[in-house]
């Protein structure tokens, strides 16, 4: 109980300024509206008086991420009401697409007189938490109720980890509210062990990243877009890039660009508040010709910079360009990398920084087939960016190796139903 005081009197203390990064009004931000209550427990009733299954993804990518399982739970169990909740609006939009498969709701702050809103607002019957976002007064409000907690698509690096040992009495409050892990890997499972988790409770299931179904249409949406961008013309796509790494992107570009004048890039900046700075930077600082995907004027030979200014669109993205660069990566140790399953699923060559911690087994794995290589800076990328647009061969190459190890690791999605389905009441 004195862990739980003092970690809500340090989080009322911190709440004035996480709530101001999350209710500030950004750029391409969708905006909270008269929802914002959901975050302090005031969250209206289900459409349904059945018990749902209870789905946390924090953001947009874990919404987008925990996908195929909430498929395969609908097809499982398709009376079964499925409530997915996020923390953020952009999170929100992207759960809107599933349409009627899910309802939406905002996560509650971690509070327990606002989760325990939530709670009787929704009466769950499991709860499921997507890779590692961890509330103590969730946690605790969950197991009161008795509501069997499991964390899907778990992953704990080492840098994690060690944060994690460096407060054991807080990490050991927070494991014993948990009843199963399913973790991405050994080295995942072994880690949450050595914090404290219980043999029993950890179960390797693989990364339901892997189970990427590609839909037809995103060919057809690419095949589409690479005719109206110019068949013939070298092109690469710089996926999910941060603050600071666009510019290192068009660095990279311009210099591409002493070869092959009429090479193109396509940006996707990961979020989408920083789309408007994005083809400012490019327009005004390099003096770049920029179209928009939200642009409704058609696309010109001159283009140097397509703007992937939408969400969700990013498999069109990567299926339309020659090689991949994965952002997250030449930022320093901020943000440890992006997944590069996605450009391997659609048979892409992939380029990615040196900063790679949050996907160090992906991408060591796409490493060691030759599905990828890894720049130091933005003139390495350059060069590499060259060499591949020299050899298509190679291009065909790498793409097929990184698709052969999507599909060779496929099945984490089957393995994390079957765990789940000892958790409900219908089996």
């Amino acid at each position: 109980m004195l862990v739980r005081i003092c970690y809500t009197l340090l989080l009322a203390l911190a709440a004035p300024i996480l709530l101001w990064g999350l209710y500030r009004t950004k750029p391409g931000k969708p905006a909270f509206g008269a929802r914002w209550k959901e975050h302090f427990g005031f969250t209206p009733p289900l459409l349904t008086a059945e018990q749902p299954i209870w789905i946390h993804a924090a953001s947009v990518g874990e919404a987008i991420a925990i996908v195929p399982v909430i498929k395969a739970l609908k097809k499982a169990h398709p009376k079964q009401t499925i409530v997915v909740t996020t923390t953020t609006s952009t999170g929100a939009e992207q759960v809107s697409k599933l349409g009627d498969l899910v309802e939406h709701r905002y996560m509650p702050i971690d509070f327990a007189w606002c989760v325990r809103g939530f709670l009787k607002a929704i009466k769950p019957k499991l709860f499921l938490i997507v890779e590692k976002e961890l509330w103590l007064n969730t946690l605790s409000c969950a197991h009161h109720q008795k509501i069997p907690t499991i964390i899907v698509n778990a992953r704990l690096s080492e840098r994690s980890a060690k944060r994690y040992q460096s407060f054991g009495f807080f990490t050991h409050k927070l494991l014993t509210k948990i009843d199963k892990i399913l973790c991405l890997h050994d080295d995942d499972a072994q880690r949450f062990i050595a914090i404290g988790a219980n043999k029993n409770q950890v179960a390797v299931t693989g990364s339901i990243k892997y189970d990427i179904s590609i839909a037809d249409s995103v060919f057809e949406q690419a095949h589409d877009l690479r005719q109206q961008l110019g068949a013939q013309r070298p092109i690469f796509v710089a996926a999910s890039t941060h603050q600071g790494e666009d510019q290192q992107v068009l660095d990279a570009y311009q210099i591409v660009q002493q070869q092959y004048p009429d090479a193109m890039v396509i940006i996707v900046p990961r979020h989408p508040e920083r789309f408007d700075s994005v083809a400012q930077l490019a327009a005004e600082q390099y003096g770049l010709t920029v179209h928009r995907r939200t642009d409704n004027t058609p696309i010109s030979v001159t283009t140097q910079l397509y703007l992937a200014d939408t969400m969700g669109e990013m498999l069109v993205m990567l299926a339309t360009a020659d090689v991949t660069f994965m952002g997250g990566s030449l930022v320093g140790e901020k943000v440890g990398g992006h997944n590069l399953l996605e450009p391997a699923a659609v048979a892409k060559p992939a380029i990615t920084g040196p900063s790679f911690y949050n996907f160090e087994d992906i991408t060591q794995q796409l490493l060691a087939a030759g599905a990828i290589e890894i720049c130091q800076n933005s003139h390495q990328l350059a060069e590499q960016l060259i060499i591949l647009f020299n050899d298509p061969q190679r291009q065909q190459q790498m793409g097929a190796q990184g698709q052969k190890i999507v599909i060779e690791n496929q099945g984490a999605v089957k393995k994390t139903i079957t765990n789940i389905n000892h958790y409900l009441d219908d089996n």
